[in-house]
């Protein structure tokens, strides 16, 4: 298996994803789009993992690549890869897919209770989790369910938690999570973390300890696991 991913920022890279797969001995390759590093070739990967980041899909601005990255999205899509969009990289798949990327209501930010929708029992992605779990946060914005696409767990602060359309998935939570990873977040971060749905630095530090002890793998979901691949 031949895995591929995306970094927007250099702070937010796929944390135990990477352990989990190299578990697996995949091969893993990726892009910095940061430093403008080429895209890769189709038939260089497997499927590709879109990581998160702090710009906004729209910030084409800002970010020039952002516009070669939603080609090579759409592309890998259509060439029947699998597809795995945390955060942001969740936004951008869906945006692709003919969803909208908009401002939440609220922040969410932290430790939250997520909850899988009736639809996510005849999904062999989202079955394997349990019906309510804590999932860490990081973000202001949220995504439509794009068209044909079925939605799969929401948040009391957030409706539109994740989606499965074939074999693209958006997750808007880090399931990835390790404490290293949340710490660069807070590092980072931590002038966005204010308002409804946030947990303070000190909370989320003490949670954690106890939520992602070093070298904790994310739940079951990723395909290997699912009879994908």
């Amino acid at each position: 298996m031949k895995m591929h991913y995306l970094q927007h920022v250099p702070f937010e890279d796929m944390a135990n994803i990477e352990g989990w797969a190299q578990d697996r001995g995949y091969d893993i390759s990726r892009t910095l789009l940061y430093e403008d590093e080429p895209l890769p070739d189709r038939d260089k990967f497997d499927w590709v993992i879109v990581m998160g980041g702090p710009m906004n899909i729209y910030d084409h601005d800002k970010y020039p690549w952002l516009a070669r990255e939603n080609g090579f999205i759409k592309a890998a899509i259509q060439g029947g890869k699998i597809v795995l969009g945390i955060c942001l990289g969740a936004q951008l798949i869906a945006d692709v897919l003919g969803g909208k990327v908009r401002r939440n209501s609220h922040k969410e930010i932290g430790w939250h209770k997520v909850s899988l929708t009736p639809a996510a029992s005849r999904s062999k992605f989202f079955k394997v989790l349990p019906k309510e779990f804590t999932a860490f946060q990081w973000h202001d914005d949220t995504f439509t369910i794009p068209p044909g696409a079925m939605r799969t767990a929401w948040s009391e602060a957030c409706a539109n938690q994740t989606f499965e359309c074939n074999k693209a998935i958006g997750l808007q939570f880090h399931l990835e999570s390790s404490r290293d990873s949340i710490d660069h977040l807070i590092e980072n971060c931590s002038d966005r973390a204010s308002g409804w749905g946030v947990h303070t630095e000190a909370q989320g530090a003490a949670v954690q300890g106890r939520q992602v002890p070093r070298g904790q793998r994310p739940y079951g979901l990723l395909p290997g696991e699912c009879g994908e691949g």
